[in-house]
């Protein structure tokens, strides 16, 4: 064989072996995937979260359950949560878009309030506690925990407004329907995908002109000051900061829905995790832990929602 034959046909050889190491990589770096894939969506039970060694809380900063700044009634059970496993601590910040996805490892879709599982997508962490209301759609693809908060969806306005509020009837179903009718004709304030969505307490029939806020949901109150719209609906842990905040400023016009109640979320692949939860919550709510986090971030839940409450030290 000529030289220059033999350097060609070394040349040709060396480019064959690295075609094939190329795909041994390519195929390696795809199995590695995989079974990262595979580690997330198994990931999240009791006895995960402890292997791990660390629980993984999913929360965005929101009231008072989390402030942004590593406090919060949420950050501080959720802290003691994860103490009483003996398990480190981590804080994830996710959105109330995509909120259950990282919880589940599943996009999902909601229409006429049934909730739609898409692609797969990553899981970001084991709990969702963040002021995080019980609806009907978010059960259907989330277990939720005793509940933590107490919670209703209330008519919000500026106190210079002409609308006045409601007189109660202790009838709650005639109580939301005087509230609804003072909507007509009016701008109000909502938020899309969570529990101020309009399409939950059918807003869509009440002859106001329904704004969908953009922004976010501690954002919505500031925004109906800010005259973006003549009031808003709020949850009442955001009200009841509002009303803290902006003293004299904001008044409650009367109830949109029934009385709701608040809990953490876990996936339907963490029962273990859940019955932890629970049995650590019950402790809390009896022994003056939960108590001295309520009178702390939300003095004032107690006046509004006794029966809640009672029973507690």
């Amino acid at each position: 064989m000529k030289l220059c034959e033999k350097e060609h046909y070394l040349y040709l050889s060396f480019q064959g072996r690295l075609v094939k190491m190329k795909r041994l990589i390519t195929t390696a770096a795809a199995f590695l995937a995989t079974i990262a894939v595979t580690t997330a969506a198994m990931a999240g039970d009791l006895d995960d979260v402890k292997a791990r060694g660390v629980l993984r809380h999913i929360g965005l900063p929101y009231a008072n359950f989390n402030t942004g700044s590593g406090d919060g009634m949420e950050a501080e059970l959720t802290k003691l949560f994860a103490k009483s496993l003996g398990v480190k601590y981590e804080f994830v910040e996710s959105d109330w878009g995509p909120i259950v996805q990282d919880l589940i490892g599943k996009k999902v879709k909601v229409v006429n309030g049934k909730a739609e599982l898409l692609e797969d997508a990553p899981i970001r962490g084991d709990i969702i506690a963040n002021g995080f209301t019980i609806i009907p759609w978010r059960q259907q693809v989330v277990n939720f925990s005793i509940p933590t908060f107490p919670n209703q969806i209330w008519l919000v306005a500026r106190t210079a407004s002409p609308i006045k509020p409601i007189k109660p009837t202790r009838n709650i179903t005639k109580d939301i329907e005087l509230t609804k009718a003072l909507m007509k004709g009016h701008s109000v304030l909502t938020l899309e995908k969570t529990c101020l969505d309009p399409a939950l307490y059918k807003l869509s029939e009440t002859g106001a002109d329904i704004i969908c806020f953009r922004g976010k949901l501690n954002e919505i109150a500031p925004a109906m000051l800010n005259k973006e719209a003549e009031m808003t609906i709020l949850d009442v842990p955001d009200a009841l900061v509002a009303l803290d905040k902006w003293k004299g400023k904001i008044k409650i016009i009367g109830p949109v829905s029934d009385k709701q109640h608040m809990a953490a979320g876990f996936s339907k692949d963490s029962p273990k995790l859940l019955e932890a939860y629970n049995a650590f919550m019950t402790k809390a709510q009896s022994d003056g832990t939960y108590l001295k986090l309520i009178n702390k971030y939300y003095p004032t839940a107690k006046t509004y929602f006794p029966d809640f409450f009672k029973g507690m030290k």
